[in-house]
């Protein structure tokens, strides 16, 4: 069986950690913390892929679903957010409800602008 480079796993945020499934291979896991579902997917596909050279924990890449980031980490104000990176709230609804599909440019753009505001917010040390 042959193997590129980088498995892509996409990540899920449940109520209880995280759950990942490999886009190419029927293989699948959970984790508690993010660190250990990685840990976890590693030894998932080394041992699906039994008798192969094992891959190691860079060779797996891992990608969170834009829509179940939005509405897991519902703290986050669509509208606020909307204006904050000018993109219509209600088109950032329809990703979290899974109507509409973002393009790498758009999705690249929302995390970004989610990165900012965890880089601005880490900034804060203490309020007065």
């Amino acid at each position: 069986m042959r193997v590129s480079t980088s498995l892509e796993f996409v990540v899920e945020k449940t109520n209880t950690g995280y759950s990942a499934y490999a886009v190419k291979y029927p293989v699948a896991t959970t984790g508690r913390t993010f660190e250990e579902l990685k840990a976890n997917a590693l030894e998932a596909i080394n041992l699906f892929r039994f008798g192969t050279v094992p891959l190691l924990e860079g060779q797996l890449r891992f990608q969170l679903d834009l829509g179940e980031f939005l509405g897991h980490y519902d703290v986050l104000n669509l509208e606020a957010l909307g204006r904050r990176i000018a993109i219509d709230p209600t088109l950032l609804a329809a990703y979290v409800a899974g109507t509409k599909k973002p393009s790498t440019r758009q999705q690249e753009r929302i995390l970004r602008g989610v990165a900012d505001l965890a880089r601005e917010l880490s900034e804060v040390h203490r309020f007065v």
